[in-house]
């Protein structure tokens, strides 16, 4: 049986070489159940704890420290159960385990309500004094002084609980989009390049809008958006409602509006927001050069939105096997220095990584971190070119956990959302670079250069509009307005206008695409995607440029985890976020790939 029919085996058929060994995290199903018992006892000693924190600095420590390792212990056990789920999702006994864990977490998280209200409500002045009367306090800090700034958003002890208890409340606009979205919406059928009807699915949809084929696409597209439009209105109610809870929280906690709250406890300034949006404003007219240069590829007067996904260049006929994908990575990423190579490569080795798809896997790829152990990386291996960056985005993400997790206490052993996605660009871009210098072929070198404008355009552009749709639909909900369908659909058309500029048509089906954006039920999540790639282009170029000096900055960035803030970590590293410097050097840098794909498609024309 060759690897491509591996989707079909069962897991226990899949050899050991090539899955991940959880056995690091713990040897056995009963080493996970003793720990389970441990942090079941260990609730009761710091509930304990509640009101005697101002009896001194010691009972402050003693908190945080008993807080750390429970923490430290239920993730682990946390991320045991859900590997184990994730490599078969038909396992029924790992799937009941992993129910077990998420209980005992939530009721973790009810256990240590108490602790932050506990802080804030000491007499101002107080945690300062503990910080210079007990050394073991010096740990926290950062954290500390991070929840100080909290203060006025952080209510009573029994307020925050009710809001935790309504945090669940509060997540049903999520499920019911999820599952509405996921479970029960029809798309119907269309017919396919064979001309054969065939049933549309979110899976498939994405390879129909790369089809060479404009009709298959065109209907696609159109019979996927004719499903939402059907639904139009319990999606707009739907969304309306999470975006009415998250003002609720935002005014119940005194944030001045649900982009502080959601910016604030990151000590993000609402500038930084501005400015990302403003600049990649300013560079509109570039993407629009880049969709007319695709609109003459493809020979047409007008493009539709499901045109701008099929491939401008030339297919790409090149397999890469896992072992090929490893040293082509490897070779790439040199730049990160030795240690980085050698620590890399030593943890590929000790099987990080479950390579291959089997029956019940969850699908796509991912990065999992485990604080005192090491990264676990999911893949689905199908021999293509993108598997070798899909590879290389998450050993970024693999990598940057390393690091955090070989110099960071658990306390500040998670970098926040703000970075995730630096190291993982960082290492897409350096690869590009290298993969680029590597080949002769035209071909290959057109489908990398598209390949990273794509990326932009998807990661910068695109995240850049849908921070704008989704601040104008907090706005609205904060001034009293109402987020009807007919609203929602015109104001989400006139920014597909204005981004997509002359040469795309805008219609009935591109205006409900608002409708079907899972992360819109994150608020302000996906701004961070842009910001991301924008420093991951600085620093890059940077790494390529100076070499050591911008390498050392990168591996401190890398060790950071939350031990500072985002902001101060990047801007240690060389990169001033504060500024819209990194975002217009970004916005170049898709500029100068784009003249050279105009002038690679000249060459060959």
């Amino acid at each position: 049986m060759v690897v491509a029919d591996r989707g079909t085996w069962a897991r226990a058929q899949v050899p050991p070489e090539d899955t991940w060994d959880l056995a690091a995290i713990y040897p056995d199903i009963p080493s996970w159940e003793a720990d389970l018992q441990k942090i079941r006892d260990a609730v009761p000693e710091l509930v304990a704890l509640r009101g005697t924190l101002r009896d001194g600095a010691g009972q402050l420590l003693k908190a945080l420290q008993l807080e750390e390792a429970i923490g430290e212990r239920t993730s682990r056990a946390f991320s045991y159960a859900g590997l184990k789920k994730d490599e078969d999702n038909t396992d029924t006994q790992a799937q009941a385990n992993y129910d077990r864990v998420v209980v005992l977490s939530v009721e973790l998280s009810s256990a240590v309500a108490f602790l932050e209200p506990e802080i804030l409500s000491l007499p101002e002045g107080t945690v300062e004094r503990y910080l210079t009367e007990e050394p073991g306090l010096q740990k926290y800090r950062h954290a500390l002084e991070s929840l100080l700034r909290q203060r006025e958003h952080v209510l009573s002890a029994e307020i925050e609980m009710l809001l935790a208890s309504a945090g669940e409340i509060a997540m049903a606009p999520d499920t019911i989009f999820s599952m509405l979205n996921d479970a029960d919406m029809e798309y119907g059928s269309i017919e396919n390049e064979q001309g054969e009807q065939v049933t549309l699915t979110k899976a498939n949809y994405q390879r129909f809008l790369e089809s060479r084929n404009r009709s298959v696409r065109k209907a696609a597209f159109e019979t996927l958006h004719a499903a939402y439009r059907s639904h139009r209105n319990t999606l707009a109610a739907t969304f309306a409602a999470s975006v009415k809870a998250d003002v609720f929280f935002a005014r119940t906690r005194n944030y001045a509006s649900a982009l502080e709250a959601s910016l604030s406890p990151h000590n993000i300034p609402i500038a930084v927001y501005d400015s990302l949006v403003e600049t990649v404003n300013r560079h509109l007219p570039t993407l629009h050069r880049y969709i007319a240069l695709r609109k003459r590829v493809l020979g047409l007067d007008k493009l539709g939105v499901y045109d701008l996904y099929v491939p401008i260049v030339p297919e790409v006929e090149v397999e890469y096997s896992y072992d090929q994908a490893v040293e082509t990575v490897l070779k790439g990423l040199a730049p990160l220095g030795s240690d980085y190579a050698q620590t890399l490569g030593s943890g590929l080795d000790s099987r990080w990584v479950d390579i291959y798809e089997n029956k019940g896997k969850t699908s796509g790829a991912y990065s999992w971190g485990v604080h005192g152990v090491h990264p676990f990386i999911l893949m689905n291996w199908s021999h293509q070119l993108r598997d070798v960056f899909t590879l290389a985005h998450e050993v970024g993400h693999a990598m940057h956990s390393h690091y955090t997790s070989a110099t960071q206490p658990y306390t500040y052993g998670r970098y926040t959302l703000f970075v995730a996605e630096v190291a993982s660009t960082v290492n897409e871009l350096i690869l590009t670079e290298h993969m680029r210098k590597q080949t002769s072929d035209k071909a290959l070198d057109m489908y990398l250069v598209n390949n990273a404008l794509e990326d932009f355009r998807g990661t910068l552009f695109r995240q850049a509009m849908f921070a704008e749709f989704e601040r104008w639909a907090h706005e609205q909900v904060e001034a009293g307005e109402a987020l009807t369908p007919d609203a929602l659909s015109e104001h989400y058309a006139e920014l597909c206008r204005r981004y997509y500029g002359p040469d795309v048509e805008v219609d009935e089906n591109v205006a409900i695409e608002w409708s079907r954006i899972p992360h819109f039920y994150r608020a302000y999540y996906v701004y961070q995607y842009a910001t991301g790639i924008s420093a991951a282009a600085a620093l890059s170029r940077q790494i390529l440029d100076e070499g050591a000096p911008a390498r050392e900055r990168y591996r401190a960035f890398l060790s950071g985890g939350a031990s500072k803030d985002s902001l101060d970590l990047l801007k240690d590293a060389g990169v001033d976020m504060s500024t819209p410097e990194p975002i217009e050097q970004a916005l170049q840098v898709f500029e100068a790939w784009l003249e050279e794909l105009e002038g690679l498609m000249d060459a060959t024309a």
